[in-house]
């Protein structure tokens, strides 16, 4: 069952990049550790040969990951500066002052970094909401309101 994952342009480009390092770098690293762990003899008393196959199953499954990512992602075309939608940087006030957040797909997200996921409590509440708005966002610590100040 595919899920659409939406993603900026440099999201897009950070996963090509890493399923590129996984795929010409790392894997054929691990194979070649294999391959000279097999070499020593006896696989069943072979800690390095155990040591590369879970190293090997554990990158398999990122190389996995991040495929079925990519064949599931739809890129964030742009902005909109009427409205809240995904790729949207708004700038928001609540009682203890203002808050600047980016709406991107939940791959994304990094609150720290001021990027929110469009399906998180504050995300949804914003999402289609325009400057000037106030919206509630009901969150698990209960509900409260912001003030739309603008969007970029």
């Amino acid at each position: 069952m595919s899920s659409t994952v939406y993603l900026s342009a440099s999201g897009m480009v950070s996963v090509h990049a890493e399923l590129e390092q996984l795929t010409t770098v790392e894997r054929p690293v691990v194979i070649a550790r294999i391959a000279a762990a097999r070499e020593l003899g006896d696989l069943r008393e072979n800690a390095e040969y155990e040591t590369a196959r879970k190293e090997q199953s554990i990158l398999e499954g990122r190389i996995n990951q991040l495929t079925v990512l990519l064949r599931d992602a739809v890129q964030i075309e742009g902005s909109s500066t009427t409205h809240v939608s995904l790729g949207t940087t708004v700038t928001v006030e609540d009682d203890h002052g203002e808050e600047t957040y980016t709406i991107v797909g939940s791959h994304e997200a990094a609150p720290a970094d001021g990027r929110i996921s469009s399906t998180s409590p504050v995300g949804r509440a914003l999402m289609g909401a325009r400057a000037g708005d106030r919206v509630i966002v009901a969150a698990p610590s209960g509900a409260f309101g912001l003030r739309i100040l603008s969007l970029a």
